[in-house]
C-alpha cells in the first residue's frame, strides 16, 4: 500500500489513472475500499472454513482438526476449490452456449457471415460436409450445443476433434475426459455438497476435467464461433486509455464477455438515420467504449469496426474511474467484471444502466432480456435510452477526461491466425528464434487484475517487465492486457525495456515484446498457438519452453482457466494462493505430484523477482531437455 498526498488508495501500475482517482471528490472506487478490507480472514485464505451446513461455519485449527461432521482440512479445502472451479467453468459454459445459439440463429436467418476462414476451419475440424455456408453455420452450432447438453456419462465428442492428439491420449489414460460440460458442472456441485465426497485427491483431479471443458469449449470454441459471427482479428495499431473517450459523441460503455450479443447494436449505431438522431441533439454520433473483456474482444476485431468503436479504455478496476470522467452516457452490461461499485458512481453522474443478460443484472439497471429474435427491438430501446441519457445529463455533468491517459500505438488484433500470417504463414521463424536463443522462451501472462497483489496491475506489470528483460517474450490475454497496454508495454517502444536479443527481434519486426491477444477468452488462442508449435516440432505441449502466469487472478473463472493450463501440462504461477494452503494433500498434489500426472505444476510466489526466477528456470529446463542450451 502506498500513499499519495490527496488520498489513501491502493498502488496502481498506471500512475496517470491513480492520480485521477486521487483527485476525485466524493467518489469512492474499489481502490479506495482496499484499505478498509485489508485485514483478511486467515481461515478463508487457507480454505479451511466450511459453511455448507447449519452445524457451521466450522474452522479447522490445530486444536480443532475436524469439523463437527468429521471433515478434515484436506476435504474442506478440496471441496471449496472444486466448487470454485465448477462455478468458473459454469460462467464460461454460459458464454459459449450464448455464442453458439447466436451463430445458429445467424445461419437460420441467413445473415452475413464475416469469418469465412474460421467457418470452413470448424467445418473441417468437425467433419461437416455441407456446401451451403449458412447450413454449415447451423450444423457447427448444433454440434457445439449437442456436446454441451450431453449427460456426464456420455463423453463430449468434440474434445477429440479439438484437442492435440498427445494431450488427448494423456487425458484418456488419466480418465479425465469430460462428458457434457453442463452436466460436469452440475455433478461437481453435487460432489461438493454436505456429507458426500470426502476424497481430496478425487475432487482435485475433478478440477482438471472441468478445466478441459473450460478450455476447449468456453475458451477455444467461443473465440472461433465469435470469429465466424464478427470477423477474424487483424493485427493493427489502436488507441487505448481514457483518451479514447470523445465527449462530442454519445458514448456507450460496454462491459462483459459476450461479444456476439452486441453485434447488432454495433452495426446499427453507424446507420445514417441513427447518426442523424444523435446529431439532432448536438452529438456527432454514437461510439462504443470498451471496458473489461468485451471491450478487449471488440478491440481484437477492431479492424472491422473502426467507425463505431472508439477504443479500449481499461480493465475491470478502471471502469469506476472511467464513469467518473463524466464522458460515459450509458452502460450496457451482459456478463461479469461489471463491478457493483459502478452503481453509485453511475447514479452520481446520471449514467443510464441497461443489462441484457440476467446473470449480470445490476440493481439499478433496467433489464432487457437479449434474444436474437428480438435484437432489433432491443437495439432500438438501447439507442433511445442513450439519446435520452445524453440529452438529460450533459447539461448537469462536468466532463473531465485526462487526455494524457493511454497510448495511440498499441499493437492489437493478435490471434493464432494473424500472428502466423505475420510470420509468413508458418511458425518456423518463431521456432528458429527460440532455437537460436534470441527468444529464450514464451510466457503467457494472463487473466484478471486484482488489487491485493501489490495493487492494481502492479504485479502483472512488474513481472512482465522482468520477463522481457530476460529475453522471454510475453503473450497476454484478459484484464492483464488492459493493464499492460495502458502503461505502454504493448507499444513498439517497449522494445527498449527488453533484453538485448529480444529487443533486436522486436525492433527488426516492429513489434512490442508483449503481444496482446485480447480478452480472457483468448487464453484459448494461446492454447491453439501452443498446440500448433508443439505439432510443428513433433512434441507434446509440456515439452515447450512455455510457462503461464496469472499473477493477479481474481475470479472463479480464473481458477477454471488455471485448471485448463494444468491439464495441458504447463507450469502455472499465481501471486496469491487459490485458498488451498490449509491442505497439505491438495497443495502437494498441485505443486509437486501433478508434474508426474499431466506435466503441469502450480507455482505460488508473491515476490516478483523470485517468480521470474522460477518461471525462467522452467523455461531453461525445457530448453535443456530439447537440446537447445
Amino acid at each position: 500500500m502506498s500513499e499519495c498526498q490527496n488520498c489513501h488508495v491502493c498502488d496502481d501500475a498506471d500512475k496517470t489513472l491513480r492520480d485521477f482517482i486521487c483527485g476525485l471528490n466524493n467518489v469512492e472506487t474499489s481502490e479506495h475500499r482496499v484499505e478498509s478490507q485489508k485485514n483478511k480472514c486467515k481461515f478463508g485464505k487457507d480454505g479451511v472454513c466450511c459453511k455448507l451446513c447449519a452445524n457451521g461455519p466450522c474452522r479447522i485449527t490445530p486444536k480443532s482438526p475436524r469439523g463437527i461432521c468429521g471433515a478434515d482440512a484436506d476435504t474442506i479445502v478440496a471441496r471449496n476449490f472444486l466448487r470454485a472451479v465448477a462455478a468458473g467453468t459454469a460462467c464460461y459454459v454460459h458464454v459459449v452456449e450464448t455464442t453458439a445459439r447466436n451463430l445458429k440463429a445467424l445461419g437460420e436467418n441467413k445473415k452475413p457471415i464475416k469469418g469465412m476462414y474460421t467457418l470452413n476451419k470448424l467445418a473441417n475440424m468437425f467433419k461437416i460436409d455441407e456446401k451451403d455456408d449458412h447450413k454449415k453455420a447451423v450444423m457447427i452450432a448444433d454440434r457445439v450445443l449437442s456436446d454441451l447438453y450431453k449427460p456426464r456419462f456420455e463423453k463430449a465428442e468434440l474434445v477429440s476433434e479439438i484437442a492435440y492428439a498427445p494431450r488427448l491420449k494423456k487425458w484418456q489414460e488419466l480418465n479425465i475426459l469430460p462428458g457434457g460440460a453442463k452436466s460436469e458442472v452440475f455433478d461437481a456441485i453435487v460432489k461438493t455438497s454436505t456429507n458426500l465426497n470426502s476424497d481430496p485427491v478425487d475432487m482435485t483431479v475433478n478440477c482438471l476435467t472441468l478445466g478441459i471443458s473450460t478450455g476447449l469449449y468456453g475458451l477455444t470454441l467461443t473465440n472461433l464461433l465469435n470469429d465466424v459471427i464478427l470477423g477474424e482479428p487483424v493485427i493493427r495499431q489502436a488507441n487505448v486509455g481514457f483518451k479514447v473517450v470523445d465527449p462530442d459523441y454519445i458514448n456507450i460503455m460496454i462491459t462483459g464477455h459476450q461479444h456476439s450479443v452486441i453485434e447488432h447494436l454495433q452495426e446499427r449505431l453507424i446507420d445514417e438515420d441513427i447518426t442523424k438522431k444523435a446529431q439532432a441533439i448536438g452529438a456527432k454520433g454514437f461510439k462504443l467504449v470498451g471496458c473489461t473483456c468485451v471491450g478487449q474482444d471488440l478491440q481484437l476485431r477492431g479492424e472491422h469496426y473502426k467507425e463505431v468503436f472508439s477504443g479500449h479504455a481499461g480493465n475491470n478496476f478502471t471502469s469506476e474511474a472511467l464513469i467518473a470522467t463524466g464522458g460515459i452516457d450509458l452502460i450496457m452490461s451482459e456478463f461479469n467484471c461489471t463491478l457493483p461499485g459502478i452503481e453509485p458512481i453511475a447514479e452520481e453522474f446520471e449514467v443510464k444502466m441497461i443489462c441484457v443478460d440476467d446473470v449480470a443484472k445490476k440493481k439499478n439497471a433496467d433489464f432487457i432480456k437479449y434474444s436474437y429474435e428480438e435484437r432489433e427491438n432491443i437495439t432500438d430501446s438501447i439507442i433511445e435510452e442513450a439519446l435520452k441519457s445524453y440529452e438529460n445529463r450533459r447539461k448537469d455533468v462536468t466532463i473531465n477526461i485526462p487526455k494524457d491517459h493511454g497510448y495511440d500505438d498499441v499493437v492489437t488484433g493478435v490471434s493464432e491466425k494473424s500472428l502466423k500470417d505475420f510470420l509468413g504463414g508458418t511458425w518456423k521463424p518463431l521456432v528458429d528464434l527460440i532455437a537460436s536463443g534470441k527468444i529464450k522462451g514464451v510466457a503467457g501472462v494472463v487473466g484478471c487484475s486484482n488489487l491485493t497483489a501489490k495493487g492494481h496491475d502492479v504485479f502483472t506489470v512488474e513481472l512482465t517487465k522482468e520477463l522481457i528483460k530476460r529475453n522471454i517474450i510475453v503473450l497476454s490475454a484478459g484484464c492483464s492486457s488492459g493493464g499492460l497496454e495502458n502503461v505502454g508495454l504493448m507499444s513498439p517502444s517497449a522494445a527498449d525495456l527488453a533484453g538485448d536479443s529480444l529487443k533486436e527481434v522486436c525492433k527488426s519486426l516492429g513489434i512490442p515484446p508483449v503481444l496482446n491477444f485480447g480478452p480472457c477468452l483468448a487464453i484459448g488462442r494461446l492454447e491453439i498457438v501452443a498446440t500448433e508449435l508443439a505439432e510443428y516440432l513433433g512434441i507434446d505441449i509440456p515439452q515447450l519452453p512455455l510457462v503461464l502466469s496469472a499473477p493477479q487472478w481474481l475470479e472463479e473463472q480464473a481458477l477454471a482457466d488455471g485448471a485448463f493450463g494444468l491439464s495441458l501440462g504447463l507450469p502455472l504461477h499465481l501471486a496469491i494462493s487459490p485458498f488451498i494452503d490449509g491442505s497439505a494433500v491438495v497443495s502437494k498434489l498441485l505443486k509437486e505430484d501433478l508434474t508426474d500426472i499431466t506435466g503441469g505444476k502450480l507455482i505460488i510466489e508473491e515476490d516478483v523477482i523470485k517468480a521470474a526466477d522460477k518461471l525462467e528456470r522452467e523455461i531453461i529446463d525445457r530448453r535443456e531437455k530439447l537440446g537447445l542450451n
